[in-house]
């Protein structure tokens, strides 16, 4: 469960927001800035970037455009910064696919981690920001939700696409929409589908190459986003809650039976199918320790039918030596992977939950002050590139 975008305003800034010291980045900064804004025509557009790509990985605090312009002194005044990321023309999109082939190509991903984002804020006016119940933490946030996809390595990851959920009490007022400029094609979406879009994007329309899908949330509806994904072809690794009903479709495990259960019914029946492997907590550190793994072969009235022609789908459970079992229970149909490799892999959604407090939160991913749809958009595609900028100039040392 990545829990650190499920914290209160007040824990999820804490004390990271120390700037970044400008000697390490500096080589790494003109590298991607030059890469980056490649497709913007004015030479002002690819100045302002690169000035406000310096102010998010220098600026002590909030990375607010107006402590942005205050960093940047005479460079830049909060007008003109304003204007660049929340009123002018420039298209994000062409930016953030540089950005990800560039990360592809410097760190090449084991797999697409999927992060939903809670941005917690005072107002109602930011665009899409609703009061919203968070099972986990067993409360309702004024906030905005949006959905991160991550290229994601064993030692390092960055964000490559966002996707920002707009409730319909935003899209079906046509003055709410007009006020922060959402584009007329912007359809109504349920967080779920607002993931699958996501990670659609990425691969499909972007062609970056198809790896495993990992996404570890309790925030959405994971067997609607696991069918339409593998309905899509795309490899997956999806967590599931213990009250999940499937079905099991295992001769390997006795007393299965034709009914229903629940994913921990199934995971305590398989007990004695369980084998050790050995993986890291990024978490606790690089150290492997023994974890405990089975797969059972099930399905469910929403989960595709191998006769589908996409094949069949498994219930990964995973505990901890001398921990609970199941700790952790999971949807794949990544069918020829090892069990060991599965339990890697999920540790891939840690890594990104270490990586967004480390670096990503420190950048300003949540600090975007306007109220604008494309302002929110082209303020996150910046930081995604801090972000990129700190985690490369870490890598090289």
């Amino acid at each position: 469960m990545l829990s650190l975008d499920l914290r209160p305003p007040t824990a999820a800034r804490g004390t990271l927001t120390t700037p970044f010291p400008s000697r390490s980045h500096d080589d790494r900064l003109t590298e991607i800035s030059s890469m980056l804004f490649a497709s913007l025509s004015r030479s002002d557009q690819c100045r302002k970037g690169m000035q406000y790509l310096r102010g998010l990985l220098e600026t002590p605090g909030r990375k607010s455009i107006r402590n942005i312009a205050a960093l940047l002194g005479e460079q830049a005044s909060e007008q003109n910064l304003h204007h660049f990321i929340s009123g002018s023309t420039w298209d994000w999109t062409p930016l953030r696919r540089a950005l990800a082939e560039h990360w592809i190509g410097e760190r090449p991903p084991r797999a697409w981690v999927v992060q939903p984002v809670i941005i917690p804020k005072t107002g109602r006016h930011s665009v899409g920001v609703d009061k919203h119940f968070f099972p986990t933490l067993g409360q309702v946030l004024n906030a905005q939700r949006a959905i991160g996809v991550w290229a994601a390595s064993d030692t390092i990851s960055a964000p490559v696409n966002w996707r920002l959920h707009l409730p319909q009490t935003w899209l079906k007022d046509a003055l709410r929409r007009s006020q922060v400029s959402i584009p007329d094609g912007v359809p109504v979406e349920t967080l779920s589908e607002s993931v699958v879009e996501a990670c659609l994007e990425a691969v499909n329309r972007w062609r970056l190459p198809v790896r495993p899908f990992v996404l570890d949330s309790c925030e959405v509806h994971a067997v609607p986003i696991f069918t339409r994904l593998h309905t899509a072809g795309m490899p997956l690794l999806v967590s599931v809650c213990e009250d999940q009903p499937l079905t099991v479709a295992d001769p390997a495990l006795p007393g299965g039976g034709p009914g229903q259960l629940t994913a921990e019914q199934i995971m305590l029946m398989a007990r004695d199918l369980r084998r050790p492997v050995m993986a890291a907590d990024h978490r606790r550190g690089a150290t492997p320790f023994t974890h405990w793994a089975a797969t059972v072969r099930v399905t469910g009235p929403s989960l595709p039918a191998p006769s589908a022609g996409q094949g069949e789908v498994r219930l990964l459970g995973v505990g901890e030596e001398d921990g609970r079992w199941p700790a952790k229970l999971w949807l794949t149909n990544l069918t020829e992977v090892p069990p060991a490799s599965l339990v890697r892999l999920s540790k891939l959604a840690d890594r990104v939950d270490l990586d967004f407090t480390e670096i990503t939160d420190r950048v300003g991913i949540r600090d975007f002050s306007g109220r604008s749809f494309d302002g929110w958009h082209r303020h996150v595609t910046l930081a995604s590139a801090a972000h990129a900028v700190v985690a490369l100039a870490k890598g090289a040392q």
